[in-house]
């Protein structure tokens, strides 16, 4: 998907009515299409065929620890900020075959793999959502080494953005620069709009393939009042954004601390749980195990979601390089907002929040940030008065 313009420019607007054509028309072009709806407590992505699939008139409060959903008091189809889930789970599946074999008599024969890929469309990304996705596309695709298996589901994917108009009480995508508006590599955006009498949709085209797909979407043309309502609402949600983060010198910052007293602090809430590397949009470390079924005669090659914070993950002969939760919750953090950037020339993160929210004990990245940089001055500062007697 390529950008056709940087100031990504405005179609026009579709009626709430129109967002059941629009869906349509993908399914039509042969597109699976994955968007937002209630199951189990919680807005998961799944599979839907129509608007009334979505969670109309839901919303979802996050805090450090905590999510619960509840009712608005309207009918928008946007209405929440990030999910439990992410997009990584389609392009970057939990559990991914890589190779099969089967014994016949004293040989083994390499079974040729016959999944093709699913021709995802991804209804209703957000902005954060978007640029780990576009994170996940420099670990896997711009390396040395490519991802084929990322690859083929990338390129075959169609993405619809909804651009934010509120925030949650865990985000701060602000910070990052990923939100709440997003800035390229979609195909369509949407902003949401509800006023009294009107309910509606401003869509913007991000690539050739959504120019070509929005002729056959019923929609009008967009007017001054629609492009400044719509703007008015994202500067809303910037506004209110529920934590920030001061990026001003933070690689360096961590990469001064690694003794700060406050990992040690930390570690003593730290579950090693993973639920935050396993709710991360961007995290991607896997293992791979080799198993037979009971007979020997079929062997698999899997790829599996591992994590950081396990034991296992940085076992070699000997032993445990990050033994302590100390060291894996400080590898973790860093990682994400340190030499991420030497690895792939951007952060780790993207403001969404949900390790936040999910974390059992409310660790808060943003908390813990702002805790080594005060730690950091007042230790300075203690230094230099001292120096000074």
């Amino acid at each position: 998907m390529n950008s056709i313009e940087k100031e990504r420019p405005a179609a026009g607007i579709i009626d709430r009515s129109q967002i059941d054509a629009l869906l349509a028309i993908l399914q039509k072009r042969g597109y699976s299409v994955i968007g937002p709806r209630v199951h189990e407590g919680a807005i998961t992505y799944k599979s839907i065929t129509s608007s009334a699939d979505l969670p109309i008139g839901w919303k979802e409060e996050q805090r450090a620890g905590s999510y619960r959903l509840t009712k608005r008091n309207d009918e928008t189809l946007f209405g929440f900020n990030t999910t439990p889930q992410s997009w990584k789970q389609f392009l970057h599946p939990p559990v991914s075959k890589l190779w099969q074999s089967e014994k016949n008599g004293q040989r083994y024969t390499e079974i040729p793999r016959s999944d093709k890929p699913v021709k995802y469309a991804f209804f209703g990304v957000r902005p954060c959502d978007l640029a780990a996705i576009s994170i996940l596309d420099t670990v896997f695709l711009k390396g040395p080494y490519t991802d084929t298996n990322y690859r083929s589901q990338r390129n075959s994917a169609f993405t619809v953005v909804v651009n934010c108009n509120q925030a949650g009480g865990t985000c701060f995508c602000a910070s990052m620069n990923t939100g709440p508006r997003a800035s390229g590599q979609f195909d369509l955006a949407l902003t949401e709009i509800l006023q009294a009498r009107r309910h509606y949709f401003l869509v913007e085209i991000g690539s050739a393939a959504g120019a070509e797909f929005i002729k056959d979407v019923p929609h009008g043309t967009a007017t001054e009042a629609d492009l400044t309502v719509a703007e008015n609402a994202v500067n809303n949600a910037r506004d209110r954004m529920g934590r920030s983060v001061d990026t001003s010198d933070l690689q360096s910052l961590l990469y001064r601390n690694t003794d700060n007293k406050r990992w040690a602090e930390t570690a003593k809430r730290c579950m090693t749980c993973t639920n935050c590397t396993m709710v991360c949009p961007t995290c991607f470390c896997t293992t791979i195990e080799d198993v037979t079924d009971l007979t020997g005669k079929q062997a698999e090659r899997l790829r599996k979601w591992d994590s950081c914070f396990t034991m296992e993950f940085s076992y070699i002969h000997g032993g445990s390089i990050r033994s302590s939760v100390i060291a894996r919750y400080r590898q973790w953090l860093t990682h994400k907002f340190a030499y991420w950037q030497d690895q792939f020339g951007t952060y780790g993160c993207v403001g969404c929040g949900r390790c936040i929210t999910w974390c059992p004990v409310g660790i808060d990245v943003t908390e813990e940030i702002q805790c080594i940089r005060k730690y950091e001055q007042t230790n300075q500062s203690t230094i230099s008065s001292k120096e000074n007697r």
